[in-house]
Parts: C-alpha cells; structure tokens; sequence
C-alpha cells in the first residue's frame, strides 16, 4: 500500500530571502526516511503562501489556505515542522492550527472529522531546550482536531543554551537525531497503513 505525505514547514523564513531553513533541512531528512516505507511526499513553506488569519475552510479573496487545506486531506500522514522561539511554537505554526479549526464543524453523521484516519508527526528544531514543550503543544492541537499520533511521533533538535549554532549548520547528524528520524518514519508509515486498511468505527 502506497501512502503519501505533506511537511509543513513553518519556519519564519520566505524561500525568497534566500536563507536556507533548519526545519527544512530536518524535514528533508525525514522525507529520505520515509522512503523506504513506501511514502511519497512534499514540502510546502507556509511563508511563501498568504495564510489568512481565521478559523474557517476559506478566509476569502487571496487566502491560500484552501489549496494547502485539499493536500492536507489527500495525504495520509501530516508531517508538522517547527523552529521554536520564545520556547514556543513558531507564530506560523499556530496560524497553521489554527485554521485547522475548522474541521471541527465538518464531522460525518457518525462525529468524524475530515482528519480521522490521518496520522500526524511532529518535527522541532531550536537553539535551547523546549522541543518536549513544543511537540506537546503540537500533538495536543493536532489530536484535538482528528490526527492520529503514532509512539515515537517527533524528531526534534536543540543546541546548547546561550549558543548561536543552528541544526542547519551541523557537519553531521547527531546519532540521537537519526534514531529518532528512524522510529518517526517507521512508526508513523506502519499506523498510516493500519488505519488505512481499517477505519474508525462509525458507532
């Protein structure tokens, strides 16, 4: 069974400054691990796209959230990457579940939302501790709007406290992060498929 993916990356970065991305750089590795599982995926930079502010579907003329919104529901697993600032989510990133709000009020007959059956996973990069603190937030937003979250759902990074080295930056991944990219992809690939093959019960 072939499953499919969409990475949000929600660095503060625009592609068009020209810099490159440490969320981006851990997205892509997690993309190489999901290879081998037969997972196809992309990568779409919520900064380059004019996400309206909002809890609905659509926010109106020039909101490009609806497109992001129809890949998100065409893949199997959510795959939501995040720099941390102030020990928080990145303020894209909330914006992002925010307008996941929405699916809230487009349950079935049976109160399931458009997400049931969809997995989510979680990806945190920073300069000092709070990736726990972050990945908590995350799956707690991402549960409450239908995602399903798989054992080991994060590969998360952080440097020193009091530092300025980025993950971007590392001449090598750490082994710690590629254990943690390895169980990630493994985990979340195996519960897509399962929930795949078996749906949420209507009763």
């Amino acid at each position: 069974m072939s499953l499919t993916l969409l990475a949000v990356n929600c660095t503060l970065k625009s592609s068009g400054a020209g810099e490159k991305s440490s969320t981006d750089v851990m997205l892509r590795q997690l993309l190489e691990g999901f290879a081998p599982y037969g997972v196809e995926g992309e990568i779409v930079r919520a900064a380059d796209h004019d996400i309206k502010p909002g809890v609905t579907a659509d926010e109106g003329e020039g909101d490009a959230w609806p497109v992001i919104r129809k890949k998100l529901l065409a893949a199997d697993i959510l795959l939501l990457g995040t720099p941390i600032w102030l020990g928080q989510p990145s303020s894209i990133c909330k914006r992002v579940l925010e307008r996941m709000d929405a699916f809230l009020g487009e349950t079935d007959d049976a109160g399931r939302m458009p997400t049931y059956g969809k997995v989510a996973c979680v990806a945190v990069v920073g300069n000092e501790d709070g990736a726990h603190h972050v990945s908590a937030e995350l799956y707690q937003a991402l549960n409450d709007v239908g995602f399903t979250i798989p054992a080991n759902a994060v590969s998360y990074w952080v440097g020193e406290a009091m530092q300025g080295k980025d993950y971007k930056e590392l001449e090598r991944t750490p082994e710690a992060v590629e254990k943690a990219v390895g169980m990630l992809c493994r985990n979340a690939a195996h519960l897509a498929a399962l929930l795949g093959r078996n749906a949420y019960p209507d009763r």
